[in-house]
């Protein structure tokens, strides 16, 4: 029988997230795992060149990984209740990101949001949610918008 010890729940904190903080406390309660929610901020490191000095980059993701780690504090707070929860904010691209902290925290399962993106949107865009499912070496539980 499958062991899920430990869940890794990708948010944006969109309106959305908290349907997803729904589905991985639902499986947490059940096997009585433990939560890591994961937010990814955006990386900047593209826009250098773009006559931005360098710093002020920086301190722009300094900013935002700031408000994202006191807005991580109280969604969980809100979402998780009394379960054992460690939020984590990280910069970069959301899949890689997601698919690195799967790896390196040992996970058994990723519980993610898909915007459900269609046409020239998803071409463009891409999914963040379907690299992951396509890479993971674990299960994943996508939940899509309604």
């Amino acid at each position: 029988m499958a062991e899920i010890k430990k869940i890794l729940c990708a948010v944006d904190f969109s309106d959305y997230s908290s349907v997803v903080a729904d589905y991985a406390k639902t499986v947490a309660k059940c096997s009585g795992a433990k939560i890591l929610c994961l937010y990814v901020a955006p990386s900047m490191s593209q826009y250098v060149g773009f006559h931005v000095p360098p710093s002020s980059i920086e301190n722009f993701v300094g900013e935002i990984v700031t408000g994202a780690e006191d807005t991580m504090n109280d969604f969980i707070n809100t979402n998780f209740g009394d379960l054992e929860t460690e939020g984590r904010v990280v910069t970069g691209y959301p899949a890689e990101e997601v698919l690195e902290a799967a790896k390196d925290e040992n996970v058994d399962m990723i519980v993610m949001g898909t915007h459900g993106r269609k046409g020239i949107d998803r071409i463009l865009f891409g999914s963040v949610a379907e690299k992951v499912v396509k890479t993971a070496k674990c299960p994943v539980l996508t939940v899509r918008p309604e």
